[in-house]
């Protein structure tokens, strides 16, 4: 009887403590303090993770993507991916991109889960060269 309380006890922490990125989080704009957007996160069959614009809560300039210069360019906003290839690393998600729809840009990302809280930190070469924006869980 120990041995399964324990191995109940064992797997119950195991569940809290496991890092969930999947589902709908609310952005942050970290210069107004402003929410954005709704960022819906997904696992696709390659086994990574991705990221699109579900909703938009303040009206861009332009509800396509001008900037951008790759395969979203004059895409819509609302249904692009935003990040793409990221894959589970420990804790946190890595190894993927980040587009800014606003100037166009790429940036490598890192995303690291608080409970419902997102840690999403963009930068170019290395981490330390970038910023971090946290964006909250949508319930």
């Amino acid at each position: 009887m120990r041995k399964i309380m324990l191995a109940f006890v064992a797997m119950f922490f195991g569940v809290l403590s496991y890092a969930q990125v999947e589902g709908r989080w609310k952005t942050i704009d970290d210069e107004t303090g402003q929410a954005k957007s709704i960022v819906e996160i997904f696992k696709k069959s390659d086994g990574k993770y991705y990221g699109k614009i579900s909703q938009l809560l303040v009206k861009p300039a332009n509800n396509n993507c001008v900037n951008c210069k790759d395969d979203r360019k004059n895409k819509p906003l609302i249904g692009m991916e935003i990040i793409r290839g990221v894959h589970k690393d420990g804790n946190s998600f890595t190894g993927g991109t980040i587009v800014d729809p606003s100037n166009g840009k790429v940036y490598k990302v890192n995303l690291t889960p608080k409970g419902d809280q997102l840690d999403v930190r963009g930068y170019i070469g290395f981490s330390a060269l970038g910023r971090t924006q946290t964006w909250y869980k949508v319930k």
